[in-house]
């Protein structure tokens, strides 16, 4: 625009200078004018005098000022004027041009002044690019920060209300939609249930957890695939009744939509595909949580399973526990009786009696002995050893009397007991029947659970310390190193299926307590290739 009374050098700058370049422009011939046409167009660039007849040029740039127009203005001024071009740029003007008018200035002006704007206009749509940008990076963030918190909610909390909650509350938020709820599917009905919503009207919050059909919702059941519907076409169904907009993502497990997920907005302003990309992430992480539900579960029933199994293998642990203490009760008398009848009859002579026969009268009254020995330990074991005298025993003969007893038990077996014991006797302080109970109760575990053929050897020997050392070794036996510190725990079992030997035997961990009652210790080592040993070690008796 050319805001110029003089009409000489309006024809210069206008039809003589700038028009032959391309340039279009407006010419007006007074301030007041060229304040209407610079708010109805804008134009580039201004080229005033100063002195202009009526409004003055600096009048015209406080009049721009005021209407808020920013647009660069070149003055024109005589020689002579020039303090009033400093009050110009004061006021806002860009450039200036000395009168009398020559062409190149103009031209040069002109130039100088539309590349700043250029530059100006440039660097303000960079800006607002700029702008964009960010704002599009902040919801971004804001987006994958939601879908983070969702898949964090998912691995960390346990309580399933909660966690729909917040993904319902999550799809809301990062679709930026103004409702959504959660349908879940019921195993029993098939239909598919309320779980969670987020801002739906309070009277639809009786609905939650019952049978809902927003009318959309099963086509995407049916289909298995995404749906986003706005405007008229909703209206035909009933969710059109909460918003003009809505979106409607399957949660699927193995294939099979276990759930939907559904987002609304008031307005018809449809989701785009990043909304229905964000949407399906959220429906993901959902698909994860009712895997997870689903895992729970039936770990939580298994170890239900196993807690019933527990306490009826308890029970009956119990039971049988019981069953024999009165068994063991009941036996006692009988027994008594007829340890008291043998003796009766072995206090008479049995010269008369073949030597087989008095033989086999001693080990029937030698075993009748046991068997009442071992009720007492049933009812009681601690005390029943407690109770037993203890007398100072040669232990070479305890351990050889323990292998000749189960010496053929092992060769029916296909066993063989080495015995070694050194020249000199060995001297203990405790009950000999105990000592010798817990000796075998070493070899009927050996045989039971030992290697299936082969030798055992029971070694006696002294050690340091004053102690005396027993071992039973089972060089081909198969080692369990997890196994051996717990063989002698009370409610252990070898994980072995089918025993090879059930003879009759102390177990394992009444053996330690016998043995700990006389100061001992009692144990198990081994590598494997290297067998089992089974160790008992016992202070030796004093004098």
């Amino acid at each position: 625009m050319v805001v110029e009374s003089d009409l000489e050098v309006s024809d210069l700058i206008v039809r003589q200078t700038l028009a032959p370049l391309g340039y279009r422009v407006q010419l007006v011939g007074s301030a007041a004018l060229a304040l209407q046409e610079a708010a109805r167009f804008v134009p580039d660039v201004i080229i005033a005098n100063l002195s202009l007849p009526g409004l003055s040029g600096k009048d015209m740039l406080v009049g721009l000022t005021a209407q808020g127009i920013d647009v660069p203005i070149i003055v024109l001024a005589e020689k002579g004027m020039e303090n009033d071009v400093i009050q110009a740029f004061r006021l806002g003007a860009a450039d200036f041009i000395n009168s009398p008018v020559r062409e190149a200035e103009v031209v040069s002006a002109v130039e100088r002044v539309l590349k700043q704007t250029r530059a100006r206009r440039e660097r303000e749509q960079l800006s607002r690019q700029l702008n964009q940008t960010n704002q599009e990076l902040q919801r971004r963030v804001r987006e994958l920060t939601t879908i983070f918190a969702i898949g964090k909610a998912v691995i960390s909390i346990t309580d399933q209300r909660v966690l729909f909650d917040k993904i319902a509350e999550g799809a809301v938020y990062i679709t930026e939609a103004d409702l959504g709820w959660l349908l879940l599917k019921d195993d029993r009905s098939k239909a598919y249930l309320l779980s969670a919503h987020q801002n739906l009207p309070s009277s639809l919050f009786s609905r939650l957890n019952q049978p809902w059909d927003d009318g959309i919702s099963s086509l995407v059941a049916l289909s298995g695939e995404s749906l986003s519907i706005h405007g008229d076409p909703l209206k035909r169904f009933k969710v059109a009744q909460l918003g003009q907009s809505a979106l409607v993502v399957p949660m699927k497990v193995k294939n099979e939509v276990m759930g939907l997920l559904v987002v609304v907005r008031k307005k018809p302003l449809a989701f785009n595909a990043s909304s229905q990309a964000l949407l399906e992430a959220v429906a993901d992480y959902a698909s994860i949580s009712l895997v997870n539900a689903r895992l729970f579960k039936a770990l939580e029933e298994q170890v239900h399973t196993f807690q019933l199994a527990t306490e009826t293998a308890q029970l009956g642990e119990q039971v049988s526990q019981e069953f024999l203490r009165q068994v063991s009760e009941e036996m006692k008398d009988p027994l008594l009786i007829m340890k008291d009848n043998l003796d009766l009859f072995s206090g008479k002579s049995t010269r008369s009696l073949p030597a087989d026969q008095a033989n086999a009268l001693v080990v029937i009254k030698d075993q009748l002995q046991s068997m009442i020995s071992l009720s007492e330990v049933v009812n009681d074991p601690q005390q029943a050893v407690e109770n037993h005298s203890r007398v100072t025993t040669n232990l070479n003969e305890l351990v050889r009397q323990a292998v000749n007893r189960f010496q053929p038990l092992a060769q029916q077996n296909g066993f063989i007991i080495n015995l070694a014991l050194p020249q000199k006797a060995i001297q203990i302080l405790a009950s000999p029947f105990f000592v010798t109970r817990a000796i075998e109760g070493l070899l009927v575990h050996s045989l039971r659970y030992g290697s299936p053929s082969g030798q055992r050897t029971l070694q006696v020997e002294t050690i340091s310390g004053g102690q005396l050392h027993i071992q039973l070794v089972d060089k081909d036996a198969l080692v369990d190193e997890k196994q051996l510190p717990h063989l002698f725990d009370k409610n252990f079992k070898p994980t072995v299926t089918s025993p090879r030997y059930a003879g009759l035997g102390i177990s394992l961990p009444l053996a330690k307590g016998i043995i700990s009652t006389y100061a001992g210790n009692i144990w198990a080592s081994g590598k494997p290739g290297e067998g089992v040993t089974y160790h008992i070690t016992l202070p030796m008796a004093q004098g």
